[in-house]
């Protein structure tokens, strides 16, 4: 062995638990790789997650807050209602933000089981959609067959 590689071999530090943490101690504590997510808003029904929802994009005054809120709304395992994705849309036209605008019909897109529901959707979101000049991914970019 080469001298330079024996003084970098020994220079390494021995890592050591700390003496003041006992072995007992550490032997009791359970460390998991999952986090326990505490919800606080408990069971809520759609009526009263909708209700929450559409306030939160009420009160959004930046591209972030929008963003978040979004990601917040669409976490859940359910489609948010179309009232909270007019507040949502609404909140992307107050901030500027058309990018976010277009992105929240993707995000329905994902989220529906079937091409019916979001049909049902685009109708329904129809008159907001040309009120704001928000346009569809698949309008701007159609696949090419």
């Amino acid at each position: 062995m080469s001298p330079i590689l024996r003084v970098a071999i020994r220079a390494r530090p021995v890592l050591r638990r700390p003496a003041t943490v006992s072995a007992a101690w550490c032997s009791r504590r359970k460390f998991t790789t999952t986090n326990v997510r505490r919800n606080e808003h408990g069971e809520e029904s759609f009526e009263e997650f909708s209700a929450r929802y559409e306030k939160e994009f009420d009160g959004v005054q930046d591209v972030f807050e929008l963003q978040r809120n979004l990601n917040n709304a669409f976490a859940y395992d359910l489609v948010p209602s179309p009232a909270v994705i007019t507040a949502a849309l609404k909140a992307a036209r107050r901030v500027n933000d058309f990018p976010t605008a277009v992105r929240i019909f993707e995000g329905i897109k994902a989220k529906v089981e079937n091409q019916g529901q979001y049909d049902e959707y685009l109708k329904e979101l129809e008159p907001l959609r040309e009120e704001l000049g928000v346009m569809l991914k698949e309008s701007m970019y159609p696949e090419a067959k």
